[in-house]
Formats: C-alpha cells, sequence, structure tokens
C-alpha cells in the first residue's frame, strides 16, 4: 500500500517547478503551512494516479478541518491516528533526518545513521539536511500544526475515527503496535 506524504509531494511539485510548486515554495521555505487549497489540489493530483487505486496511507494530511472535511467528500478515512509525543522528541526526529537526493533514502542521525557519515548507502551521493527540517523551523512547523490540528482531532473523534497512539516509544517497539492497534479497528468497523 503506498505511503502518501504531502510534504514530499510538495517537495517534488517545488523541484519540478510546477505551477503549484511555484504557488507553494516560498511558504515552505518559511517554514509555515502551506494554504489548504494548494496541499488539497496536490493531493487530489497524486489520488487519482494508478498506485492509490487500491488504497494508500496519508502522512501529514489533513493537517486543517478544511482539509479533513474536503478529504471526506472525496476519500473518507478508514482510520484517523493522531501521534503524540512532546516537542523536544518530535524536534529532535525531524531535525536530524538525512536525505539522499538521487535515490531518496531517508536516514537519520541518530536512529538510522548511513555507514559512511553524509554518504548514501545506497548510491553513494551525498546526504543533506533539509532547511525546513532545521531545529528552529521544525519546531514552528510543530506549533502551527498543533494549533490548527485541534479541529480535525475533534472532527475524527466525532465521526469515531480517531486512533491516539503515543508516538514518543523507539520506533522499533512503536511501529509494529501501532499497525496492530490499525488493523485491530479496521477489522472492528461494520462492513458494507
Amino acid at each position: 500500500m503506498p505511503h502518501i506524504s504531502t510534504g514530499e509531494l510538495l517537495r517534488r511539485e517545488i523541484s519540478a517547478s510546477t505551477e503549484l510548486g511555484l504557488r507553494a515554495r516560498s511558504f515552505v521555505e518559511r517554514g509555515v503551512l502551506v494554504p489548504d487549497g494548494i496541499v488539497n489540489e496536490i493531493l487530489c493530483k497524486h489520488l487519482s494516479s494508478e498506485e492509490c487505486k487500491s488504497g494508500y496511507v496519508l502522512d501529514g494530511y489533513p493537517r486543517t478541518l478544511a482539509q479533513a472535511v474536503f478529504l471526506e467528500t472525496i476519500a473518507p478515512a478508514d482510520v484517523a491516528v493522531l501521534l503524540e509525543a512532546p516537542l523536544e522528541v518530535i524536534v529532535e526526529r525531524i531535525s536530524g533526518r538525512l536525505y539522499c537526493l538521487s535515490c531518496g533514502r531517508v536516514y537519520h542521525a541518530r536512529w538510522r545513521p548511513p555507514t559512511v557519515e553524509g554518504i548514501c548507502d545506497s548510491c553513494g551521493a551525498p546526504l543533506v539536511r533539509r532547511r525546513d527540517d532545521e531545529p528552529s523551523v521544525a519546531a514552528t512547523r510543530f506549533k502551527q500544526l498543533y494549533k490548527a490540528s485541534s479541529e480535525v482531532v475533534k472532527f475524527y473523534m466525532r465521526l469515531g475515527k480517531l486512533l491516539v497512539f503515543d508516538a514518543s516509544v523507539d520506533s522499533s517497539i512503536g511501529v509494529p503496535l501501532l499497525l496492530r492497534k490499525i488493523e485491530e479497528r479496521l477489522s472492528a468497523r461494520p462492513h458494507d
């Protein structure tokens, strides 16, 4: 099942200098949330692709109530997962990410470092830290997201689709546990 990161979709559009990417660029570079209209357009463009026909996992979307309402009208969510962790943990995880611009592989300076510092294990290209992953920008983004997402949390809670998960645990423990909780939630829902 494809994993769709709206942040990654935005970066692709920006990198390709598409009309949508050019509109999104100034928001991303300042570390502020891209307006709903732009994000919705980019997401719709991707969801209509062949790879999404059998389902997908959205990462980083919806972030606002308007996005959640929009999503429920075009492709209702089966489960909405709220990953909770303290700000310090979130900033450390985001600011430690390293990316290979050549093959797209993602590393983490602390939890998943490359074999040779600064070099991709897969293709040997240099690794970079995105400008919007710098600690101060990441903290600003999180505070904006937290404020904007409170209505999204209430929305999915009212729909009975919200699953709250403690994401401060190590991913080797947390990911299998989260997947099990999602499977339990999906198997417990009424079938059409």
